[in-house]
């Protein structure tokens, strides 16, 4: 099974190398596509300067959001399986060798990456945001019955023709919240695999904030009645 890697870019550039190196070392039938958002801090510059290595670099003339950055990519995947990576270095790519297991084994149709059952390497961080993150899990476990244990997670591992099949609205990082709410509502067999998470501060270039968690309760309230 070919595994397709949709990577969102947004002014990355001090962990754009490392990241796409780790992900190119991964010994699976993998394409990498990589979506530039519109950078100014040299992303674009080193992808023009490098595309072609194992990877396809596509380009948003200005900036649009991530959600909008993979759906841009997902226009271009050929293959089984599709997961989008972040271009920072808080999710350890080998973990997605894992993820892969139960989809390959046809007992699911979508594998979540976990970084709230334990397991794995966790970086200690903000309370409020773990916080946030049990909230907007508790509300999808409740409106689309489920038992999810991390919504948020970037490591969503879902059969292609699946998630191709679906229409996707979002620009920013409602994304997540949107894909979750319209898998579940196709009756998808989601699995979860405990992941590592090596989580970074405001001052390292993180840039989700409590708002977007207002934009993702809005999203699953919306998508549980409108598809």
């Amino acid at each position: 099974m070919k595994l397709s890697i949709v990577m969102p870019v947004f002014n990355e550039r001090a962990t754009l190398e490392e990241i796409i190196q780790r992900v190119k070392a991964l010994e699976i039938d993998k394409e990498i596509i990589v979506v530039d958002d519109g950078s100014t801090d040299g992303s674009r510059e080193w992808l023009q300067a490098h595309e072609g290595d194992e990877f396809r670099a596509i380009y948003h003339e200005s900036n649009r959001g991530k959600g909008a950055a993979f759906r841009t990519g997902l226009q271009h995947v050929t293959g089984d399986m599709v997961i989008p990576q972040d271009a920072d270095l808080e999710y350890d790519p080998q973990d997605i060798l894992r993820l892969i297991e139960p989809i390959r084994r046809g007992v699911a149709d979508a594998v979540y990456g976990t970084r709230l059952v334990g397991g794995a390497p966790q970086r200690a961080l903000f309370f409020w945001h773990r916080l946030g993150n049990k909230l907007l899990t508790f509300v999808t476990n409740i409106l689309y019955n489920t038992t999810l244990t991390d919504m948020e997670t970037c490591y969503k591992l879902i059969r292609a023709d699946l998630l191709l099949s679906i229409p996707l609205h979002s620009k920013g990082f409602s994304i997540e919240p949107e894909i979750t709410a319209k898998i579940l509502k196709r009756k998808a067999r989601v699995y979860e695999v405990p992941i590592s998470y090596y989580g970074r501060t405001y001052a390292e270039g993180k840039k989700i904030t409590w708002r977007h968690g207002l934009s993702a309760v809005w999203t699953l309230l919306k998508h549980r009645f409108v598809d």
